[in-house]
């Protein structure tokens, strides 16, 4: 802490202050607004080079593939070079790689440019989170929730934003440039006020391989992670194939989900700081695992879509806490330990469609969805060990 304290001297910069949070939500901001404005341009991708669904899967995976690559050294990156040198650079990048995807005719070309896209996504993600554990143990606030929360906020926004200006008549082009400039003017506006440095002491040399309570930590955040991914892949096949729901209704198991998400990140750290973080955490595992046990045998379709609400209320906190948590552990450097902790739940969210599916083959997509309810009834068990490690 006191080499925290000594850089900001050096940089004359409080790490505290309003402006360093309000520039850690403004690029949590950007790195949902950049997903959400990716999303709608996979149809055109796919018209565009007249894509099978199997080579479209293969080819979206070099996203995954890029965001692999970077995220175990993004914590040293931001270590050597700081927060406001690697998330100025790879927010410019993320911002003019998408631009140039829209722009794509070849397919070589697009597979450097979707591994690229992926390697700036996934180092933004871990220098981000990296930038919100430092700004928080510095100013000794709850914050984490709430940044989070700007997440899903640039994510409606691109959406929404994305659907307006097509509705208006621009081009696939037109509109992702226009979403470029916002980009753009938000990282100028908020970039020169995030912190110079990347850490609590000096730039280690190592990769994120987690160990000791970091490891824990990743696992179970991993589970949350997972978790969404397949009510974002298979909540909507779970309301129409095995619920007998009306096709038209599909989408709404992930809105139902993430709209929960967000109110309770919004008033997350609110929460957190009136129940306190273990009780967030185990709390939030029993109404997530509860959520899922709702959707899958609730009648009727309201309670089924209150049950992947009440998922999304559950999980909201989970993973910003074990984040707070990341800048308190004395185990691994925090930049090692986000890199470590973020990479973990990129697989966990890039797996569970393919564990749900694997799952479901063999047993029932029901099944399925229970072991996501035990699973995050260990979560809510498993919590405990890791508040007595690290508090």
């Amino acid at each position: 802490m006191e080499e925290i304290i000594e850089n900001v001297r050096q940089h004359k910069c409080v790490p505290s202050s309003i402006w360093q949070q309000r520039a850690t939500k403004a690029l949590f901001f950007i790195a949902g607004f950049g997903v959400a404005a990716w999303a709608p341009l996979v149809p055109f991708i796919k018209i565009r080079f007249g894509l099978a669904e199997d080579t479209l899967g293969l080819l979206l995976l070099c996203i995954g593939l890029g965001s692999a690559v970077t995220m175990p050294l993004a914590g040293l990156m931001a270590s050597r070079f700081g927060c406001r040198v690697v998330l100025g650079l790879v927010g410019i990048l993320y911002a003019l790689v998408l631009f140039a995807i829209s722009l794509m005719t070849n397919l070589t070309m697009l597979i450097g440019a979707l591994f690229i896209f992926g390697a700036a996504m996934g180092t933004l993600d871990v220098v981000v989170n990296l930038h919100a554990v430092l700004v928080e143990k510095a100013s000794g606030k709850r914050l984490m929730s709430g940044m989070h929360g700007l997440w899903s906020v640039g994510g409606f926004m691109g959406a929404a934003i994305f659907s307006m200006l097509m509705y208006m008549g621009l081009s696939p082009i037109t509109t992702i440039l226009s979403i470029v400039i916002i980009m753009f003017v938000v990282l100028g506006i908020f970039v020169p006020h995030l912190l110079p440095y990347g850490g609590d002491g000096p730039a280690s040399s190592s990769l994120a391989f987690p160990k000791g309570i970091v490891a824990v930590i990743g696992i179970l955040c991993s589970i949350s992670f997972l978790a969404e991914g397949a009510v974002l892949d298979w909540g909507g096949v779970f309301l129409t194939s095995v619920r007998d729901f009306d096709l038209s209704l599909s989408g709404f198991a992930y809105a139902a989900f993430s709209g929960s998400m967000l109110i309770v990140r919004l008033a997350g750290d609110r929460i957190v700081q009136k129940f306190g973080e273990k009780y967030i955490v185990i709390g939030g595992g029993v109404l997530a695992g509860f959520g899922f046990l709702l959707a899958m045998l609730a009648p009727g379709a309201i309670l089924s879509l209150a049950g992947f609400f009440f998922v999304g209320a559950g999980a909201a906190n989970i993973v910003p806490v074990f984040y707070s948590l990341l800048g308190r552990q004395k185990v691994m450097p925090i930049p090692i330990a986000v890199s470590a902790v973020t990479t973990m739940g990129y697989l966990g969210i890039l797996m569970g469609p393919a564990v749900i599916g694997f799952v479901a083959q063999r047993t029932s997509l029901t099944a399925a969805f229970g072991m996501l309810t035990i699973l995050f009834l260990f979560q809510a068990v498993a919590a405990k060990y890791v508040f007595r490690k690290v508090l």
